[in-house]
């Protein structure tokens, strides 16, 4: 799956620590999310979408290869 994480992260103005702190999440599983190498739940994925005021679809991506 990907993600613009980093891009609203960014937007935002917000660390992957200060991230981490507001969704109740080690930073390390923002990287892993950043990096492609973990999909989050779908819990987080909403609770990341709703932090930012979008829909999921905006930061989440289903790729098809």
């Amino acid at each position: 799956m990907k993600n613009k994480l980093k891009i609203y992260r960014a937007t935002y103005d917000l660390t992957q620590e200060a991230l981490a702190q507001r969704l109740g999440v080690t930073r390390q599983t923002i990287v892993s999310i950043e990096s492609g190498k973990y999909d989050p739940s779908l819990g987080l994925a909403f609770k990341i979408a709703k932090l930012f005021g979008v829909k999921i679809e905006d930061v989440f991506t289903h790729c098809e290869t």
